[in-house]
């Protein structure tokens, strides 16, 4: 595998593709959604099967190689302005998780009811979990929604490669 060097604003970037790929999605299904800029809550979504009004938090990570199974760890204050901007839009409360582990992306979208029951608060926090007998139990969860997406990176820029893409473009200019 290659090795990936992330960029110095990655974590804040993967926020925003974690907020932008969850609002798609409940879009892409009929859910009348919008982004917020509030403290508590990135999404704001109707739910067209319930009709639930539903404040999303959204909780993103990428993992480097070996830490695909890390818990996506979630303060204890997160849930306290969750529930508190959902009481002043008279929405529910949901935790949307989102992780990029290597070759998959992985979503979930679960009510904080049922993200507390099945992790309660502990001193500073509570995680959610990300290993291979924890994803079996959401996938059979009917609480926790989810999707993923495979992916894989067809060709890419390398040391080596890179080098060569130089040299090549330097040569077509002398032509060109």
């Amino acid at each position: 595998m290659m090795k990936i060097n992330k960029s110095t604003r990655h974590a804040k970037i993967t926020g925003d593709f974690g907020e932008a790929v969850v609002l798609y999605w409940l879009s892409k299904y009929g859910f009348e959604c919008a982004p917020v800029d509030h403290t508590g809550i990135d999404i704001i979504a109707r739910n067209l099967h319930t009709n639930e009004v539903m404040g999303i938090s959204v909780k993103s990570r990428s993992r480097t190689e070996g830490s695909e199974e890390e818990y996506v760890s979630i303060p204890n204050d997160s849930f306290d302005k969750a529930e508190a901007a959902c009481q002043a839009f008279g929405c529910s409360p949901y935790f949307a998780v989102v992780v990029d582990a290597g070759d998959t992306i992985r979503a979930f979208i679960v009510p904080m009811k049922r993200l507390l029951d099945l992790f309660p608060k502990g001193k500073r926090g509570t995680g959610w979990k990300m290993s291979d007998h924890y994803l079996r139990r959401y996938a059979e969860d009917p609480d926790i929604m989810a999707f993923e997406f495979k992916a894989k990176t067809a060709r890419w820029w390398t040391a080596d490669n890179a080098l060569q893409h130089c040299a090549g473009s330097a040569t077509r200019l002398q032509r060109g």
